[in-house]
């Protein structure tokens, strides 16, 4: 697992994440727009080196190149309601994926091993605590969340989000 850097800088946090086959969503805080483009601009090149260096070692010819796309939605969350349902939405895509069917091991796993899901306290069945982390497993790199939103305004948006919980569409 390559581990993604800038999960905290002067202002900009990614305080959640999910990596999918294809695609990764973040939560992120950000004092302006600027911020964030610059931010997100720098997580996706810094991502890219270890990538291209990672794939580059794994197989012996050089990568380099672009790994991201230029494009990316960000969607400004304004209330308890939507920050709850993005919670959701990127701690549990992998159900939204069907990823947590692809094999025997993520059938038997309550979280997705490549999100933040297991550093989240919030989840209906575990009263407020986060798992314990298993040996030898390294955490995704996040910052801890500075918005009243998402420190826990997002309990104000509806019931806390189940393990099970499969999220459909984000809403715009």
């Amino acid at each position: 697992m390559v581990a993604l850097v800038l999960a905290g800088r002067p202002g900009f946090r990614v305080v959640h994440l999910s990596i999918q086959r294809h695609h990764i969503h973040l939560l992120c805080e950000a004092d302006d727009r600027t911020t964030l483009a610059n931010g997100v601009r720098s997580l996706c090149i810094s991502a890219a080196k270890r990538l291209n260096r990672a794939v580059t070692v794994a197989g012996g010819r050089p990568r380099t190149g672009r790994v991201f796309t230029d494009r990316y939605h960000a969607t400004s969350i304004a209330t308890p309601r939507q920050a709850r349902h993005a919670l959701a939405y990127v701690l549990n895509n992998w159900r939204r994926h069907r990823e947590d069917h692809a094999g025997v091991g993520e059938r038997r796993a309550l979280v997705d091993r490549y999100s933040s899901g297991i550093a989240f306290g919030g989840w209906a069945e575990r009263d407020g605590v986060p798992f314990a982390w298993p040996p030898r497993f390294e955490p995704m790199p996040i910052a801890a969340p500075q918005t009243w939103l998402m420190k826990g305004g997002w309990k104000r948006g509806g019931s806390p989000p189940s393990l099970w919980e499969r999220p459909g569409p984000l809403p715009v």
